[in-house]
């Protein structure tokens, strides 16, 4: 493709008789072939202006960059917002691309919410895939990426490569650090959702306000003009701040949850009842009520369920079909995910959540399901908001029985430190075991048959990191794993309560 082109489709004009043939497009220097466009950007460790020389002698025939660096050897398209300009003249490379493409914003339940999507679209007959922390989920395989939002160039090559393998419907997971660094534009998505918003990546964002107007990106400037907002109602301030963005841009608006009222389109959640192995829901939509049978349990699994269905519906989906394939979920990796039974007959489940909100909102999701006690294992990544440590201990006293903090992902810090910054939120109930091994084998042998084990913050990861930079290790972890070793253990050892 020719790069003046490729330009003007982004509003962009070059000098007159200046133009090169485009085979590709990097961020990483060491990506380059000739013909590539190679963006420099100045990032929090690494400056990429530093990398403009190797990229041109590598091949780079343009470079996107801020307008004071200095590209000599190839042609200088400058840019207040290099990311954002480069981000749109690679999505006139990256073609073909799906004709239905949503995505979802929010601190917690993106994850849950794009994959619910997908396997919605799925049930209704369509090739459908989801982007984000689990990795590229298609309707064969799941790929991971290790990231909640790859890159830009990796972004818009897995969803062109998608279109090519016949995929029409993709769901995506729309991350403030991914909003903030235009790493997801560039695609006409037809409806963006907000799951709900709360204290988190504060050692990236200055504040709640700046964290939030990362958010509002999707809604203010991502989505395409005649888009529909799928707002749950349930983020309380946070949701109608949402649907101000989105009425100010003169989105449609598809509010979802118990407050949802007035509009026809609305999904009204009227109540919600929970059972052994999931929920009933009774919503109203359309004028028309009607109860659902949701196979997952908690009541934030029934948010992400019907957001979800609020964008299906949203992007063409029938309706009774909709929320008949609901009833056909099935549980997301490391999201609520029960890995197995105690010797005793406690079970065990894992979750991601790794804020004082979703902590909450995970022990809260399976207390209804808790005869006896709910004891919950829990840490902190290191390197990240240091802030949230104190409200996450809180918030596991204040709503688990028997708290058991932990290491999760300690990288560059002392893990007993971030431990000690999580107990002193915590109460009497808090034990502390730095080991997560050992500390998920304490929690099984302490359980009893009316018990239930909550083991969160990792989710489907599968490893621990420890350190960082060049002295940066992955350990192999998996929850999952490590929770079926520890009871087939205690069941060898006849240490079932």
């Amino acid at each position: 493709m020719r790069l003046s082109n490729l330009a003007a489709g982004a509003g962009v004009a070059l000098p007159e008789g200046v133009d090169a043939q485009v085979t590709g497009f990097a961020i990483d220097n060491r990506k380059v072939a000739p013909g590539t466009v190679f963006g420099a950007f100045q990032g929090t460790r690494v400056n990429g202006e530093d990398f403009i020389p190797a990229a041109i002698q590598a091949g780079a025939v343009a470079v996107v960059a801020r307008p004071e660096a200095v590209v000599d050897g190839a042609i200088h398209i400058a840019s207040a917002e290099p990311r954002k300009l480069f981000a749109g003249i690679a999505a006139r490379f990256f073609t073909p691309v799906p004709e239905t493409v949503v995505a979802v914003t929010g601190t917690n339940g993106k994850t849950s919410t794009v994959e619910m999507t997908r396997q919605l679209w799925r049930i209704a007959g369509h090739r459908a895939a989801s982007i984000g922390t689990l990795g590229v989920t298609t309707p064969e395989e799941s790929i991971s990426t290790g990231l909640t939002t790859p890159d830009i160039v990796t972004f818009l090559s897995n969803v062109s490569g998608l279109a090519r393998e016949g995929v029409t419907h993709v769901a995506y997971e729309a991350s403030s650090h991914g909003l903030s660094q235009y790493r997801n534009e560039g695609l006409r998505v037809a409806a963006a959702g907000f799951t709900n918003f709360s204290r988190d990546h504060l050692d990236y964002h200055k504040d709640m306000e700046d964290y939030f107007a990362a958010k509002m990106r999707l809604f203010d400037e991502v989505v395409a003009d005649n888009a529909t907002a799928v707002v749950w109602t349930g983020a309380g301030e946070w949701a109608d701040r949402a649907i101000e963005h989105a009425r100010k841009r003169q989105l449609r608006v598809l509010k979802v949850g118990e407050q949802a009222a007035g509009d026809r389109n609305d999904i009204r959640l009227l109540a919600h009842t929970a059972t052994r192995l999931g929920q009933e829901l009774t919503i109203e939509h359309d004028g028309r009520q009607q109860t659902i049978t949701l196979p997952l349990i908690g009541a934030y699994q029934s948010a992400n369920a019907l957001v979800a269905a609020g964008l299906v519906i949203a992007t063409g989906g029938d309706p009774g079909q909709t929320f008949d394939a609901v009833s056909r979920l099935q549980p997301v990796r490391g999201r609520l995910e029960r890995a197995v039974i105690t010797p005793s007959g406690a079970p065990v489940y894992i979750d991601y959540a790794h804020t004082a909100d979703a902590l909450e909102a995970a022990i809260m999701a399976l207390r209804p399901h808790v005869k006896g006690k709910l004891l919950c294992v829990f840490g902190a990544g290191g390197d990240r908001d240091h802030g949230k440590r104190p409200h996450m201990g809180e918030a596991a006293s204040r709503n688990a029985d028997a708290v058991i903090v932990t290491d999760d992902n300690p990288r560059g810090e002392d893990p007993q430190e971030i431990r000690r910054a999580i107990l002193s939120g915590a109460g009497s109930n808090a034990t502390e075991i730095g080991d997560r091994r050992e500390a998920i084998a304490y929690a099984i042998a302490q359980a009893d048959g009316d018990d239930i084990v909550l083991i969160a913050g990792k989710g489907h990861e599968e490893g621990q990191i420890i350190g960082s930079g060049e002295h940066m290790r992955v350990l192999p972890f998996n929850d999952v794993e490590v929770a079926r070793e520890s009871v087939a253990q205690a069941s060898a050892m006849g240490e079932g309560k």
